[in-house]
């Protein structure tokens, strides 16, 4: 069956200006072409999935029908081959390894780091001072993943290089990813930042392994965790570049998570003050004026809900998967080597899935309305062997960190100041500014 190609495909650039230019408006018009729809990232024909059910079978039903894509195969050689980027059973065996780190009884025991390291910002806000919201969440994610995963006097240094590089490596990955292969090569001012923000980050945490090698002490951090991880059937543990590469991918994906979806829910709530109510309400029943604990988490129903939303409203942009073995996708039969691309953001926006999706409303997350939603339509951290190892990690942080905050403040937008959206791999604030009140209850 002949497969539509989207239309606003260029010449030798195919659709990458499209979907650099258009970004999530592209993307979420072509479920009106078909449920497959073929798009160009420069010459390199690809198959976009615009259903919930197709999602679901490259993500999890058919899973071991793909591998990562073109987007991962160009990143790695960048980031490392860590759990985001692994495919088969080299992925099996790290995701193995590392599944001690990211157990209930871990996480909980980090939710300290989380709770303390919430009230140290709030503590030096002053009422009435206009903060960038987006800055303080990146900061505040930045310093707690680095504290769970380095907890050494070293570690404090490559927490502030974290600070300095990471956003830079998210920011000009993607467009690395979607652009030709021959623009990764020009020596332009982008590709510099993104380089040099690559090899530092890389210098710091080798300097943080072979320290820890050389001192053999368990720290209590996920590090320490790593470095001790033993396979179960050989006994063998990582190499230090495994080590690398999967503490860069640490660094990545949990901080811009993390720092996004908290930016991104104070502003919504402050543009819903029922939701914003319901919230105080709900953290003040349960807290009761105490500081959050693991054990609180459970409790915080309605905060769920409103995280739930916003990773529905802001997700990642889109993910890329390679057929190894003939597949069949709806009416369509893909041979080996075909890209796919599925995207968590257009299956959130689908009207066809979601009520009004472009309303923020964490009640849709309540009773028969999320029991009833397709599998597929909601996947905001992947799904299938695939899924992001730190989604619990990512859920117990936001929730931990927006307890503490809406006990004692609320976050006002600056009238006159609004923002705008700009986009990567995810939707980003331009920029954020909020002004800090103190609770009156």
């Amino acid at each position: 069956m002949p497969v539509p190609v989207a239309p606003g495909r260029w010449p030798v650039l195919g659709h990458t200006p499209a979907m650099l230019r258009r970004r999530f408006r592209f993307t979420s018009s072509l479920h009106t072409h078909g449920d497959v729809v073929r798009i160009y990232l420069g010459p390199m024909e690809t198959y976009f999935l615009t259903s919930p059910e197709l999602t679901h079978q490259v993500l999890v039903t058919d899973g071991g029908s793909f591998r990562k894509g073109a987007m991962f195969e160009k990143f790695r050689p960048l980031i490392g081959n860590g759990l985001a980027f692994a495919d088969g059973a080299f992925h099996l065996r790290q995701r193995r390894l590392m599944q001690p780190a990211f157990h209930r009884d871990t996480i909980a025991r980090h939710t300290e780091i989380m709770a303390r390291a919430a009230a140290g910002l709030i503590r030096t806000w002053r009422p009435g001072e206009v903060r960038e919201a987006d800055h303080d969440m990146q900061a505040l994610a930045v310093g707690i993943v680095g504290e769970a995963l380095f907890s050494t006097e070293l570690g404090k240094a490559a927490i502030e290089e974290a600070r300095r590089s990471i956003p830079v490596i998210v920011k000009y990955g993607m467009i690395r990813v979607l652009a030709p292969t021959f623009v990764e090569k020009l020596p332009i001012p982008a590709n510099r930042r993104f380089d040099d923000a690559i090899d530092r980050m890389r210098a710091i945490v080798l300097e943080l392994i072979e320290d820890w090698r050389a001192e053999q002490a368990d720290h209590g951090d996920l590090l320490s965790m790593l470095l001790l991880a033993r396979d179960a059937e050989t006994g063998e543990g990582m190499t230090d570049q495994q080590v690398h590469d999967e503490v860069i991918t640490l660094l990545t994906a949990g901080i811009e998570t993390s720092a996004l979806a908290l930016s991104w829910l104070f502003h919504e709530i402050a543009q819903n003050p029922e939701v914003e109510q319901k919230l105080h309400d709900e953290v003040d029943e349960v807290l009761g004026g105490r500081q959050v604990t693991a054990g609180d988490v459970p409790q915080l129903v309605y905060t769920r809900q409103i995280i739930n939303e916003v990773l529905r409203v802001y997700p990642i942009w889109i993910l890329m998967r390679r057929v190894i073995k003939e597949v069949e996708l709806g009416d369509v039969r893909l041979p080996p080597g075909s890209e796919v691309i599925v995207s968590p953001h257009a299956m959130h926006f689908d009207p066809r899935f979601h009520d009004h999706p472009e309303r923020f409303d964490p009640g849709r997350w309540t009773g028969e309305r999320a029991k009833n939603l397709p599998r597929g339509a909601y996947v905001p951290f992947g799904a299938g062997t695939h899924q992001c190892i730190g989604n619990s990690f990512a859920i117990t942080e936001i929730t931990i960190v927006v307890a503490t905050i809406a006990a004692k403040w609320r976050l006002v937008p600056v009238p006159g100041k609004p923002v705008r959206v700009r986009y990567t791999t995810t939707a980003y604030p331009s920029r954020l500014p909020m002004t800090v009140v103190p609770r009156d209850r």
